[in-house]
């Protein structure tokens, strides 16, 4: 089975800066890591889970609204990884962050219910 561990998360300060990672394993025989849609997905406490960031197989990158200039996201296919640069931080940054990913194709890149394979999480909490 896939799996997805996140790593990097913590306590920082508005207007900080945190990296999380996520690194994937357990892909079929023959199926290829850059051929994953991968996502970053968060859950602030009360709240549903949002997408955040997702990055397409051809490295194209899609940010929900708010985190459009504040967040980036990119993949590492040789190490079968993704990670997300979030930058100026906020205190409503707090969360869960999750990572996700599916096989192309993904008709909506950042619809939570297009991800199938899901890592438990990392939280980031901003104060």
């Amino acid at each position: 089975d896939v799996q997805l561990v996140e790593s990097g998360g913590g306590l920082v300060q508005p207007g900080g800066s945190v990296r999380l990672s996520c690194a994937a394993s357990g892909f079929p025989p023959g199926v290829r890591f850059r051929n994953y849609h991968l996502s970053w997905v968060r859950q602030a406490p009360g709240k549903e889970r949002e997408g955040v960031a997702v990055v397409s197989p051809d490295g194209s990158a899609r940010y929900a609204d708010s985190e459009k200039g504040r967040f980036t996201i990119s993949r590492d296919d040789a190490r079968q990884t993704v990670s997300l640069q979030m930058n100026s931080l906020r205190v409503e940054d707090t969360a869960m962050y999750y990572c996700a990913t599916e096989p192309s194709p993904v008709p909506q890149p950042l619809a939570l219910h297009e991800y199938r394979h899901w890592g438990r999480g990392t939280q980031v909490t901003v104060s």
